[in-house]
C-alpha cells in the first residue's frame, strides 16, 4: 500500500482510468482521432493532463517512458494528416504509444499551464516564450540533473520516415550523442 505523501493527481486520474478500462475490458484496436470541440484533433491515448508539466515529466520518467509536448492550432492541415494519417498507422503509432507520454498544448489556447519553471502561464503564452512558430511542433524533453531540458524538437510535420525516426532518435537517446540530421544520416533510415 503507498503513502498519501506520494499520491499525485496525476495517479490517481491513471488509476481511476484504469480501473475504468478494467471494467469495460480493454481493446487492441488502434484508436481513432479525436476532434475536439476546440477543433483540435487529438488521440485518447494522450496523457489526460493537468498541465503541471513538470509533474507530467517526473511521471513518464518514473514509468520509464519518455515525454513530449504536442502543438496544434484549430484549422492546421498538418495536424488534421499527423492524426488521421500518420497516428493512423499501427507502424508508426504504436511504437511512439508505447514508449512516450504525449500532452496536447494549443498554440492559442487559453488553458493555464505551470511550466517547469513554476510559471503560470496561458497555452498561447507558453508557446510564444518557447518560440513554436509552426504546427504541429513536438518538443521532447527529459529529466537531466532533477531539472526538465528540452532535448529534441520536430517544427512541422517530417515525412512519416523522418517523423517515427525522430521518436526512435529521442528514444535511444541518442540526442545526448549527435545531432538528429547526423543520426538520421547514419541509422535512423532502418527499419
Amino acid at each position: 500500500m503507498s503513502d498519501a505523501s506520494s499520491l499525485t493527481r496525476r495517479g490517481l486520474l491513471g488509476g481511476a482510468a484504469g480501473l475504468a478500462g478494467a471494467m469495460l475490458g480493454r481493446h487492441t484496436a488502434a484508436a481513432a482521432p479525436h476532434l475536439g470541440e476546440d477543433g483540435l484533433y487529438t488521440q485518447d491515448w494522450y496523457v489526460d493532463s493537468f498541465l503541471d508539466l513538470a509533474e507530467d515529466l517526473t511521471a513518464a520518467t518514473a514509468q520509464g517512458r519518455h515525454f513530449a509536448l504536442q502543438w496544434s492550432q484549430r484549422g492546421c492541415i498538418y495536424c488534421k494528416t499527423l492524426h488521421t494519417s500518420y497516428f493512423a498507422d499501427p507502424a508508426i503509432e504504436g511504437p511512439i504509444r508505447a514508449a512516450f507520454d504525449i500532452v496536447h498544448l494549443d498554440l492559442f489556447g487559453a488553458r493555464e499551464v505551470i511550466a517547469f519553471d513554476g510559471a503560470r502561464l496561458t497555452e498561447k503564452a507558453l508557446g510564444q516564450r518557447e518560440r513554436i512558430r509552426a504546427t504541429p511542433t513536438f518538443q521532447f524533453f527529459a529529466l537531466e540533473d532533477g531539472k526538465a531540458r528540452e532535448v529534441a524538437r520536430m517544427p512541422g510535420l517530417l515525412p512519416q520516415a523522418e517523423f517515427s525516426a525522430m521518436f526512435r532518435f529521442v528514444a535511444a537517446g541518442a540526442y545526448a550523442r549527435e545531432t538528429f540530421e547526423a543520426w538520421l544520416a547514419r541509422e535512423g533510415r532502418k527499419s
